[in-house]
């Protein structure tokens, strides 16, 4: 009688402690805890305060048509990932083709260009070796010391300076002896400057820099577009030691042409790919794991689909989060999504990269797991207290 009630009692012990570590948010309880606050993050993050970074607790914000209206009404054009420390790119630097034609910079020239300067009556000027000659044969190259030699004019400086600059020149030193000289300056062959396309494109290499200004668009048409792994909105532009961020992506959907930045000597155009570009579903989901986005486009909804939808035996709908940590202040988005209707919300409700989406696990579940987890040593102490020694008469000993 003793025995029995020891075993009870045991038993009621045992019971009490499970109550006792699911009350106190035990371990007892495997996977992820669901919030104790349902109000604020239970985790301080890191906040942008002023120029200094701060742990706070983030407040959790329903998703509503109201919240929805504010996004739409408060969306503007990307203006950068935070992905790396390119700065983004702006009207004044570096310099964009902008509605003043002035502003288009003329081409100059520099060593290994090769022009053509032709007098007009005077032959053995223009091709004194014969005229069975391309043009580069008998065009004139500037020198790697920049200058250009000329017949009765000699040696002159070249590098820096314009065609335009160059023919005032070379007509005022002729005019000493060819009376009303008519001359031009044409450019034959542009060698002298280059940009480096790299990257995301079909054809990555080196693109010469010519008199027609080039973009960046320019320059990735000019290697063959982008490749289908491209992230059009990652576009780095690299000059003189500082690397600028180009959102072609911006272009194409807001028309912010401002984007499409002149380039010069030197520059690097390296196209990302879009790996970064990844949200993330986890907790309760047929398939949970990551998600390339096609183009920084999706929404809630199709990153639930297309990780199967969540799973209709442990989830809990009326808790699907949404975390946001790649901005200055880190956001916590919630959705109710017990009606079904409730899901053209979530297909309004547009993702960023690096989003977390995770649901939650339905409160039933999370007793039966612990229930699973606790009944085979329950099971083991039931056997034991059971068995029979016979060593010792068949008593425990």
């Amino acid at each position: 009688m003793k025995l029995s009630f020891a075993r009870h009692d045991g038993s009621r012990r045992l019971l009490v402690c499970v109550a006792a570590s699911l009350l106190a948010g035990c371990t007892l309880i495997p996977g992820n805890q669901n919030y104790g606050n349902r109000e604020e993050s239970d985790v301080r993050l890191p906040v942008q305060q002023g120029d200094l970074l701060a742990p706070a607790n983030i407040k959790i914000r329903p998703i509503t048509a109201e919240l929805i209206i504010d996004m739409f009404q408060a969306a503007r054009p990307p203006i950068g990932d935070g992905t790396s420390s390119a700065k983004v790119a702006a009207k004044d630097s570096p310099r964009f083709i902008g509605d003043n034609p002035a502003s288009v910079p003329e081409y100059r020239l520099g060593p290994g260009d090769i022009i053509s300067i032709i007098v007009w009556d005077h032959p053995e000027l223009t091709i004194p070796a014969g005229s069975f000659r391309t043009a580069e044969q008998a065009g004139t190259v500037v020198a790697e010391d920049g200058t250009i030699f000329y017949p009765y004019v000699g040696v002159i400086k070249a590098q820096g300076k314009t065609t335009r600059e160059l023919r005032a020149i070379l007509s005022d030193k002729l005019a000493k002896y060819i009376e009303r000289v008519q001359l031009d300056v044409r450019m034959v062959a542009f060698r002298s400057q280059q940009v480096y396309v790299v990257g995301e494109v079909a054809k990555p290499g080196i693109q010469q820099v010519t008199d027609i200004p080039m973009t960046v668009l320019d320059a990735v048409n000019r290697a063959g577009g982008f490749t289908p792994e491209a992230d059009f909105s990652r576009v780095l532009l690299t000059r003189r030691g500082t690397t600028y961020l180009v959102d072609i992506q911006a272009m194409y959907d807001y028309g912010a042409s401002e984007q499409n930045a002149l380039l010069e000597q030197g520059d690097i155009v390296n196209v990302a790919d879009r790996s970064y570009n990844k949200v993330f579903v986890l907790g309760e989901v047929t398939k949970p794991g990551s998600l390339v986005m096609n183009r920084k486009r999706s929404t809630l909804a199709e990153a639930l689909s297309d990780a199967g939808y969540i799973n209709q035996s442990t989830a809990d709908p009326r808790w699907i989060y949404v975390m946001r940590g790649n901005t200055d202040t880190p956001e916590l988005f919630h959705l109710d999504s017990r009606l079904p209707d409730a899901l053209l919300l979530a297909d309004r409700f547009p993702l960023r990269p690096r989003d977390v989406i995770y649901v939650d696990t339905a409160p039933v579940v999370r007793w039966q797991r612990v229930i699973a987890n606790i009944l085979p040593t329950a099971t083991m102490l039931d056997v034991t207290s059971r068995t029979q020694y016979p060593l010792f008469g068949g008593r425990q000993p």
